[in-house]
């Protein structure tokens, strides 16, 4: 039996089937017809839908006599507000499998709206302690196929669907191995409309995924659970995901300066998606850490900020969220594993570095990509002073599931040296 004062020695490690390819999305009518379905919610968002892309398969699925419906009315950044929405529309009929087609927020969404149509309650029942009860689902969802068309969340292999509580300014997560989509359909041409900005913003959560899983606390230097019923999704980095993350590191290295660049660029669009699936088998079984727990109140609490590319609303782009404090951060976590963040920087940039470029040669080469992609420069830009610190810092704590598997242990003090070093 597993105590408090022994180490875990075991990691879980999952992933949903992938189909992956060019034109990978018109084969989506046999996969529904494999689950046994009848009828299929295709969930997604305006501009989304202004591709056509929902509409075709629209057309395509009813062709094939599955009823078949559209809701397009998902937010930009989900909220409370719009899930409770979505929830309330998708509770009008007993659907037999959704289809999220958009990007990260599609499909946290549909996350979101399956478990809240096949259990009771309200989100913050299934959230994340201590902002949520933390109530694990113990019914069937229904089968969930997840079509990215951003290069960016991951979420098509993930268990995680992030939530903005506007009453509270933060964003929160729930978190459940049944949250995980039963199959995901990456399709690179789906991304190819994406503007510059856009396409920046999502490669640099790509990115994040992978350092901060491959840098993540390992498996075995964690406590070992009470309970292996209730082992964290999270479980630090391992041998299965360092490989995924390993691959995904490399090729944004690669593709995503050529990706921003040029959008119409196949090849590089393909590569990106690779990486962007690649990343997300990694981080939705080892983890993220401190940038992802630093980019929930950094979104939350944005008062005025609008972001190039976007619609216009009031939002930080989870991408340039996470990766608004990324430099410091890995300069902070360096000592906790120098080789393993020297080859990081290796597999991002190319170069080969030794412990003399230290704890600098990682924050070099995520510095020097996002000036080249023209990432926001610091939390300044943002409208964040000196005077929001301590409102971050009290955000940051708050993001327990992140915070379990940063590999150094983390005080008010240094996240507040990390905030002030990234204005």
């Amino acid at each position: 039996m597993g105590t408090s004062l022994q180490n875990e020695s075991v990691f879980t490690w999952a992933a949903p089937p992938l189909k992956f390819g060019n034109g990978s999305l018109s084969e989506l009518y046999s996969d529904i017809k494999a689950f046994g379905a009848q009828s299929c919610l295709i969930i997604t968002d305006t501009h989304v839908r202004a591709t056509g892309i929902p509409d075709g398969v629209l057309h395509e699925l009813q062709n094939e006599d599955i009823s078949t419906d559209i809701f397009d009315e998902v937010g930009i950044e989900p909220t409370n507000e719009s899930i409770d929405y979505a929830v309330q529309w998708a509770r009008q009929k007993d659907w037999d499998c959704y289809v999220a087609i958009g990007g990260g927020s599609v499909i946290d969404t549909a996350k979101a709206v399956n478990l809240l149509t096949t259990h009771p309650g309200e989100l913050l029942d299934y959230v994340t302690p201590p902002i949520g009860e933390g109530t694990a689902p113990w019914l069937p969802l229904k089968p969930l196929i997840a079509v990215p068309t951003t290069a960016g969340t991951g979420s098509e292999s993930t268990t995680i669907c992030v939530i903005d509580f506007l009453d509270m300014h933060l964003k929160a997560a729930i978190s459940h191995a049944r949250l995980r989509p039963s199959m995901a359909i990456v399709d690179p041409l789906t991304t190819v409309s994406l503007p510059s900005q856009v396409t920046a913003a999502s490669g640099m959560d790509v990115l994040s995924h992978a350092l901060e899983s491959y840098t993540s606390v390992a498996f075995d230097a964690k406590p070992a659970p009470d309970d292996p019923t209730k082992r964290p999704a999270f479980c630090g980095s391992n041998p299965i995901s360092d490989i995924w993350c390993e691959q995904a590191l490399k090729l944004v290295g690669r593709n995503l300066r050529k990706a921003v660049m040029n959008g119409r660029d196949i090849d590089a669009r393909s590569q990106m998606a690779l990486a962007s699936a690649s990343a997300g088998t990694g981080f939705g079984n080892a983890g993220t850490h401190l940038p992802h727990a630093n980019a929930y109140p950094i979104a939350g609490a944005v008062e005025n900020y609008q972001a190039e590319g976007y619609p216009e609303m009031v939002m930080v782009p989870h991408g340039q969220a996470v990766s608004s404090t990324a430099p410091a951060v890995f300069r902070w976590t360096y000592p906790a594993d120098p080789d393993r963040h020297l080859r990081a920087a290796e597999l991002l940039s190319g170069q080969t570095f030794t412990r003399t470029d230290g704890a600098e040669a990682l924050a070099h080469v995520l510095t020097e990509l996002m000036h080249d992609i023209d990432m926001p420069k610091g939390l300044r830009s943002f409208g964040y002073t000196e005077d929001n610190i301590d409102e971050l810092v009290d955000g940051t704590l708050k993001q327990t599931r992140q915070m379990a598997v940063v590999p150094r242990p983390v005080t008010r003090e240094a996240l507040t040296g990390i905030f002030r070093e990234s204005l």
